[in-house]
C-alpha cells in the first residue's frame, strides 16, 4: 500500500470512528441525563418524602432500566452480528429517542398519581434496551473499523464519548441552574434535558443511516450461521472472561462517575450546583486521558493497564471514599473524584478492545454485548443502590468495601487472562 493509499484509509477511519462516536454521545447522554437530573425530578415521579427515600426510589429505577440491558445486548447483539452494525446502531437511537421523549411528557405524580412511576419505568425499560445493544455494537465497530496497531486508541472513544455524553448532560444542568432558580428547576426544568436528548438521538437516527458498515462485517455476512445464543454457548470461556473483565470496573465506573454526585450531595453536603462543577471538570480530564490510555496499551499491551486498575482500585477505594465522606472541601471533592478516575481509566480505556479481541466476527457483537449487559445489570446498575440502601440503613460505609471486593475479584481475572492485543481475533477475520 503507498503512502497515499494508507492516509487515505486512515482518513477513511477516522471518519467512521467520528460518525460512529457522535451517535454514541447522543445515546449516553440520554442515559445519563436521568441520573444528572434525579435530584430534581425524584419528587416529580414519586410521593412526598425525605431526600434519601425519593432518591432510593429514582435508584432502584435506574437498577430496573439496566436489567433491560441484558435483554437488549442480546436482541441488538444478535440484530447486529446478522443485519449489521449500522442497522442496529440506528436502532437503538431510535429505541432512545423515544424513551426521553416518555421522560419528557410525562405529568407528575401530583397529576396523575402511580401512572407517573410506571411511565417513567417504561421509559427506561426502552432506554435499557437501546444502551444494551448501543454498547456491544459500538464497541465492535469501533473495533472493526480501527487501524491495526491503532486499535486501543480508536477503541477508547467509545468511553470518550460515553463520558462526553455524561458531561454534556452535565453542562446542560449547569446552564439551566444559571437561568432558572431551583424552584423552577423543580417544577419543569428538568424537563428541558430529556428534549434535549429526545431531538438529538432523532437527529442521529438519521445520520447512522450514512454510516459505512465495516469490513469485517461484510466478509462474513453471506456466511453460515450468526449472532445465535447457540454459537455464543461454543464460547464458554470467553464469555466467562468477560464477566471476570466487567466486574470490577463497572462497579467502580458507576461509583465514581454517577453515585459520586448524589454522594457529595447526600453525604459531603456539598451544594448541588458546586457538585455539578466538580462532576464536569472531573469527568472532563477522564474524557482527554481515555485515548491516552488507550494509545499506550497499544505499546505495552492491554493487561498491564488493567492490572494497574486492580491494584490502585482494590487498595485506594476505600480511604478515597472514606475522606471523601468527611471533606466539605470542594477543591479536595475534586481532585478525590478525579483521583478515582484515573484508576478506573485503565480499565475504561480498553475494556471494549480487549472484549472485542476475544470473540470471531460472527458473533462478536453479541459475545461482546450480552455477558457484559448481564454482569452491568446485576452489579453497575445496582451500585448506587446497594450505596443508598447502606445508607439508609445507617452502615455507608460497607459500601467503600463492596467496591473494592468487586475490583479485586477482576484483578485475578486480569492476572490469569492472557494478552489479547498480540493474539487478536480480529487479525484472523
Amino acid at each position: 500500500m503507498t503512502v497515499v493509499e494508507e492516509r487515505r484509509t486512515e482518513r477513511r477511519v477516522v471518519a467512521n470512528v467520528l460518525r460512529g462516536s457522535i451517535g454514541n454521545l447522543i445515546e449516553w447522554y440520554d442515559w445519563y441525563a436521568y441520573t444528572a437530573f434525579s435530584i430534581y425530578f425524584a419528587a416529580a415521579f414519586f410521593p412526598k418524602g425525605d431526600q434519601t427515600a425519593q432518591l432510593l426510589n429514582t435508584a432502584a429505577v435506574f437498577a430496573v432500566g439496566f436489567l433491560m440491558r441484558p435483554l437488549g445486548g442480546w436482541l441488538l447483539g444478535r440484530y447486529a452480528d446478522r443485519h449489521g452494525r449500522r442497522a442496529a446502531l440506528t436502532l437503538s437511537v431510535t429505541m432512545m429517542a423515544l424513551g426521553s421523549l416518555i421522560i419528557a411528557l410525562t405529568p407528575s405524580y401530583a397529576t396523575i398519581g402511580v401512572a407517573a412511576p410506571a411511565l417513567l419505568v417504561t421509559a427506561r425499560l426502552l432506554q435499557g434496551l437501546s444502551v444494551g445493544g448501543e454498547y456491544s455494537t459500538s464497541a465492535t465497530y469501533l473495533s472493526e473499523v480501527a487501524s491495526r496497531g491503532k486499535r486501543g486508541f480508536y477503541s477508547s472513544f467509545q468511553y470518550v464519548t460515553l463520558t462526553a455524553g455524561q458531561l454534556v448532560a452535565l453542562g446542560v444542568q449547569i446552564v439551566l441552574q444559571q437561568f432558572l432558580s431551583k424552584a423552577e428547576m423543580l417544577s419543569w426544568g428538568w424537563r428541558i434535558a430529556f428534549v434535549i436528548g429526545a431531538t438529538g438521538a432523532i437527529i442521529v437516527m438519521y445520520l447512522r443511516r450514512s454510516m459505512d458498515e465495516s469490513a469485517s462485517f461484510e466478509k462474513v455476512s453471506s456466511s453460515g450461521q450468526r449472532g445465535s445464543l447457540r454459537v455464543l454457548l461454543s464460547y464458554p470461556k470467553e464469555c466467562l472472561l468477560v464477566v471476570g473483565l466487567t466486574l470490577g470496573g463497572t462497579v467502580a465506573f458507576y461509583t465514581y462517575t454517577t453515585y459520586l454526585q448524589k454522594f457529595m450531595v447526600n453525604t459531603s453536603k456539598i451544594d448541588a450546583a458546586t457538585v455539578s462543577w466538580i462532576n464536569f471538570l472531573a469527568l472532563l480530564v477522564f474524557v482527554i486521558i481515555q485515548p491516552i490510555a488507550g494509545s499506550l496499551s497499544d505499546r505495552i499491551g492491554r493487561r498491564p493497564l488493567l492490572i494497574g486498575f486492580g491494584v490502585l482500585g482494590a487498595l485506594c477505594t476505600v480511604p478515597l471514599l472514606s475522606t471523601l465522606a468527611g471533606t466539605r472541601s470542594p477543591v479536595l471533592a475534586f481532585f478525590l473524584m478525579l483521583g478515582g478516575l484515573v484508576i478506573v481509566t485503565g480499565y475504561t480505556s480498553i475494556n471494549a478492545i480487549v472484549k472485542a479481541e476475544l470473540f470471531p466476527t460472527r458473533i462478536r457483537a453479541l459475545g461482546v454485548g450480552l455477558p457484559y449487559a448481564l454482569t452491568v445489570a446485576i452489579f453497575g446498575g445496582t451500585a448506587e443502590y446497594v450505596a443508598l440502601g447502606l445508607k439508609q440503613a445507617g452502615h455507608e460505609s460497607l459500601f467503600f468495601y463492596y467496591v473494592a471486593g468487586c475490583v479485586l475479584v477482576s484483578l485475578i481475572v486480569y492476572g490469569l487472562m492472557r494478552e489479547t492485543s498480540k493474539d487478536s481475533v480480529l487479525d484472523k477475520d
